[in-house]
Parts: structure tokens; C-alpha cells; sequence
């Protein structure tokens, strides 16, 4: 208990400081130090990560770096990802959750260790340059909200490894504004998870309590130190261990019944696949294409 402890103050430190990644240690922690059910951990997760992130946007708002309407636009739609990823979290087995854990911890690893590092003055803004954008590309925010609403709700992760990256170029927002504005986001998209996942999953009640309140506690530290410390020089080196633990989830979890309980899944959900599959390229082919176009307009 005192390891997940520590671990617990770390994931706070690390929400607080990064704007997310942090989040992305709390379901191994329950489930293989705690020895929580998968989905136990998942709520749990979200509860740590949702009350954590509430106190640390409070922390960044006093300082001036969230952008409520970029915050709101974006959450909107994450919050009914997150609502349905909890629903359907249902159908899905527990020993499927963490493998797709475990492959957003390789997402999340890869975009941690190949963002560029910012400049130092980029983190720095002059008092009298507003931070806040005052026109955004809406349909792209409400796609990227939806679809890492639904990577919330359905692993318990808040999504600010790519919530940042996002946020710092669809709405061109500086780094330290991107990471309170993600963190607003993520309690948006925690609160709906939740309500996604509400009626039919149980937590202990006492471990929840504890992890949140170390969490919070940490975040505290990791707020003060955002404006502070380059936290693109902490991301590579977090992303190569959310790499390393990633893998072992991977290589833990995958086996011939994950692969046999994957195969039915397709099986019996054939037509729901095909019309999720359509939407995503669609989806995936228009953020190409905005990104192209955001990239050329910037040259």
C-alpha cells in the first residue's frame, strides 16, 4: 500500500505538471499493485483523475492559463465520448480493456517521446498578448473531443498526453495555457465517464478515497512547478517508461483467449464494426486534411 501511495502522489505531480500522462499510471497501478477488477480500477481511475484534475484547473486558472471557451468547445463532445465509452465498456472483457490499455500507453508513449521540445519563450507570454484564440476549427476540436472521450471513458485515462499536443495546434494555444485548458477537459470528460459507467460497476470505496486525495495532493506540487519547469523536457523521459510499461501490459495480457474473445467480438458485432470503422477513416482523412492545411497556412 505504501508503493501505490508514492505512485499515487506521483500520478497528481505529473497531472498537475504535463497537463496529463499521469492519469495513464492509475489503472496499473489498482489492477496490478492494488489487485482491483479492471473496471473497478477503470471507475476508480476516473474518479482520481476527475477530482484531481478539478483542483489542478483551479490552480492554473488563478495563474491565468485556461482558455474557457477552447475548454468547453473541446469537453462538449468528449464528454459524450466519455458517456459512451463508459456504456460500452459493458460488452467489452475486462482482459480486452487492458490490452487496449496498453496500446493507448504505446500511443501515449510514442507522442510523449516524438513531440518537439518547445522553446523556452514559448512558454512565456507577454501580459498584454491574450493567450485564448478567438476563432477555432470546430467540427475538427468537436472529432478530436469525441474520439478521446471515448478513449476516457472506455480505459479510465484523461487523455492529456494527446489532449496537449492538440490543443497546441488546432487552437495554437501556448504550452502552459494547452495543459490547464487540457485539465479542464479531462474533468469534463472524467464527470461524463463516470455517469457511463454508473449502475453497474462497484469500487472499494476506501483505496478510491486514498489514491484521490494523494493525487490532489500532488497535483498541488505539479501546478505550482508547470510555470517553472520545461515539462517537454520531462515528457521523453516519462514516454520511454509509459513505453516499458505498456509492453509488459501487451505481453502480460495478450494471450490465445484474449485472441479467441477478440474473434467473436467480431463475430457477433460485424455491422456495428463496419459502421464504427467507416466513421473513424472518415474522421482520420478530415483531421489530415485540416492538419495539412493548418501546417501550409503557417509556412
Amino acid at each position: 500500500m505504501l508503493l501505490v501511495s508514492c505512485l499515487a502522489i506521483l500520478i497528481g505531480v505529473l497531472l498537475g505538471l504535463l497537463g496529463g500522462g499521469g492519469s495513464i499510471l492509475t489503472v496499473p497501478v489498482l489492477v496490478y499493485l492494488a489487485e482491483i477488477p479492471a473496471k473497478s480500477a477503470i471507475v476508480t481511475s476516473l474518479i482520481v483523475v476527475g477530482s484531481t484534475s478539478i483542483i489542478a484547473t483551479i490552480n492554473h486558472s488563478r495563474m491565468g492559463s485556461v482558455c474557457w471557451k477552447t475548454g468547453a468547445v473541446f469537453g462538449s463532445s468528449g464528454m459524450l465520448g466519455a458517456y459512451l465509452g463508459g456504456r460500452l465498456t459493458v460488452y467489452v472483457p475486462e482482459a480486452l480493456l487492458l490490452v487496449l490499455l496498453g496500446i493507448v500507453m504505446l500511443a501515449a508513449s510514442f507522442s510523449m517521446i516524438l513531440s518537439k521540445k518547445q522553446p523556452e519563450e514559448s512558454c512565456k507570454q507577454l501580459d498584454d498578448t491574450p493567450i485564448c484564440p478567438t476563432e477555432l476549427p470546430i467540427f475538427a476540436i468537436l472529432l478530436d473531443g469525441f474520439f478521446l472521450g471515448i478513449i476516457t471513458g472506455l480505459v479510465g485515462v484523461g487523455g492529456g498526453f494527446l489532449l496537449v499536443p492538440a490543443l497546441t495546434h488546432l487552437a495554437s494555444l501556448p504550452v502552459h495555457a494547452a495543459i490547464g485548458t487540457s485539465l479542464c477537459i479531462i474533468t469534463l470528460q472524467s464527470t461524463a465517464g463516470l455517469f457511463g459507467h454508473a449502475g453497474h460497476i462497484n469500487i472499494d470505496l476506501e483505496i478510491t478515497v486514498l489514491v484521490t486525495i494523494l493525487a490532489i495532493i500532488g497535483s498541488f506540487f505539479g501546478s505550482k512547478a508547470a510555470h517553472y519547469i520545461p515539462a517537454s523536457y520531462l515528457k521523453t523521459g516519462f514516454g520511454y517508461f509509459v513505453l516499458i510499461l505498456g509492453s509488459f501490459l501487451l505481453y502480460k495480457e495478450v494471450n490465445q483467449e484474449i485472441i479467441l474473445q477478440i474473434q467473436n467480438l467480431v463475430e457477433e458485432n460485424q455491422q456495428f464494426i463496419i459502421g464504427a470503422s467507416s466513421v473513424i477513416l472518415f474522421s482520420f482523412t478530415y483531421r489530415i486534411w485540416v492538419w495539412l492545411h493548418t501546417k501550409k497556412s503557417k509556412i
